[in-house]
């Protein structure tokens, strides 16, 4: 061993142009701009598969903008039935699907080939042509990457007739069948596509042309009847395709030769409790005030301020979300960022042992409003500028106030997040959302409820950023058999009658 001492480490000398940070990092790297999950060569076509009411055009609306909201992915739906109606330019009785109707059959056959032809011309009707697709268009977001064929597409003939239409578009083509085998089940579907008859009627009732809503639902039952005479599920005769079968409402799923990133995103996306069953039952945000300061002997203004405000949302929530109608108890659930002032502002949500009966009629106890906190609903990560006001950020760091000012959505702090990462982060929660049968109160920050609120809302993922979240409210989305429904409650009103919105991120 040789006798001479190590050599002195060199002292890591900090250079001025970098900004100061709570962690030396000598050698900080670049994050690249955010890219999107979708390219020219990304082509799915989704056909649903069922007899009516269903869900296959309930599906067809929520698998659409979770892929184009949370993938980047194009998506878009063609519905069928639309185009029947306009071929038919009225409501088509339940002798048009009598498949002994020829007539009927060759204008329904019409309404399929206009709808398939729009769907190939979206998506590119072959590989050649797709290369000829401009630059511009893809970047708009009018390049097709996941179109959905809604349809009942019941039987085998029907579905290998599309599958052959569509092999010279590329695109892998993936079936997704809803089966109800649930005999109340069945039931309750029929009574929501029962109320969208209805309500397709209610201008022409309006209108004093005689619609007999009793005729109209017997109507639709009898369609119904004639699809069963010749329907054929998806099984082993067709084991050479890929599909999804969904069973129930999502209680049972098989697959079959589903293979690659966004097919399997797509079965997971299918595998979420179908929320017809839960119609009603809300999902509650509410956005929590800033911190309290630690409490001195006698509080000052603002923290009694806070207190108020803290009790407020814990009274709003034990009468409005955790008691039905009738007084009796709902199971809920409470979710919190993992920041100490989310878990602050809910602690005042009371959290009783509460019984209840399930729908197997099953008698539970159930912890009301247990707390769970999530890392994935914490703020959106400022890195570098996180603590600083917006005029300190310019003051420190021009060139990021100005990066973000130009595109606030795509916009990255210095080792911190953006709306993209953001909106990444939150994918498995909202899907955690959707499978939930209980009502969710979500105590967390303005960028999370952004995100969060546009998805919900079916809003194009850049636009998250203009959603407004005041203060002191509390946001209920309801889902519903077309979508969800926003309510929003004043917990505590400001003095001056203001709603504030807290500074953006």
């Amino acid at each position: 061993m040789s006798d001479e001492p190590p050599p002195t480490p060199v002292a890591f000398v900090r250079s001025p142009s970098l900004a100061p940070a709570s962690h030396d990092n000598p050698t900080p790297q670049s994050w690249g701009p955010p890219t999107s999950y979708a390219t020219k060569s990304d082509k799915i076509v989704c056909i649903m598969v069922g007899l009516p009411a269903r869900g296959k055009s309930y599906i067809s609306r929520r698998l659409a903008p979770y892929v184009s909201f949370f993938y980047g992915a194009p998506a878009k739906v063609f519905n069928v039935g639309d185009y029947r109606r306009k071929i038919a330019r009225t409501t088509s009785m339940a002798d048009f699907f009598d498949s002994s109707n020829q007539a009927a059959m060759k204008a329904r056959a019409q309404a399929c080939e206009e709808a398939l032809t729009d769907l190939k011309r979206w998506i590119g009707e072959t590989p050649s042509q797709q290369q000829r697709l401009d630059q511009k268009l893809h970047q708009s977001g009018d390049f097709g990457s996941l179109a959905i064929f809604d349809a009942t597409n019941s039987t085998q003939s029907r579905r290998a007739w599309l599958v052959e239409q569509l092999k010279d578009t590329g695109a892998k083509v993936i079936f997704i069948e809803s089966v109800c085998r649930d005999e109340r089940l069945v039931q309750q579907t029929i009574l929501h596509a029962k109320e969208s008859v209805l309500a397709r009627l209610e201008p022409r009732r309006t209108a004093g042309l005689g619609v007999d809503p009793a005729v109209a639902i017997a109507d639709f039952e009898a369609r119904i009847r004639h699809y069963e005479q010749v329907y054929q599920e998806l099984g082993p005769p067709e084991k050479h395709l890929a599909w999804i079968q969904i069973v129930d409402g999502g209680r049972q799923l098989s697959m079959n030769n589903i293979r690659g990133f966004l097919p399997s995103r797509i079965s997971q996306a299918e595998a979420r409790d179908d929320p017809r069953s839960r119609v009603g039952q809300p999902s509650a945000a509410s956005l929590p005030s800033p911190p309290p300061p630690p409490s001195p002997p006698s509080p000052p203004a603002p923290l009694s301020q806070f207190l108020v405000n803290l009790h407020a949302l814990g009274e709003w929530v034990d009468a409005k979300v955790s008691l039905a109608a009738d007084g009796s108890p709902v199971p809920c659930r409470l979710w919190t960022s993992s920041l100490l002032r989310t878990r602050r502002t809910a602690r005042h949500i009371s959290t009783p042992v509460v019984s209840y009966t399930t729908s197997d009629g099953a008698h539970l106890d159930w912890v009301q409003m247990r707390p769970k906190a999530f890392r994935n609903l914490d703020e959106l990560y400022a890195g570098l500028c996180d603590g600083m006001t917006y005029e300190e950020i310019a003051d420190n760091y021009p060139d990021e106030a100005e990066a973000r000012g130009a595109d606030k959505f795509q916009y990255r702090y210095p080792r911190g997040e953006s709306y993209t990462d953001l909106i990444a982060r939150l994918e498995p929660l909202a899907h955690e959302l959707e499978r939930s049968r209980e009502p969710v109160v979500i105590v967390a920050h303005q960028a999370i409820h952004r995100v969060l609120f546009a998805y919900f809302m079916g809003m194009p993922r850049e636009e998250c950023i203009h959603v407004s979240i005041p203060l002191n409210t509390v946001i209920k989305i309801t889902p519903t058999s077309n979508g969800c429904e926003e309510e929003r409650t004043v917990v505590l009103q400001h003095p001056k009658g203001e709603l504030l919105d807290p500074a953006s991120h």
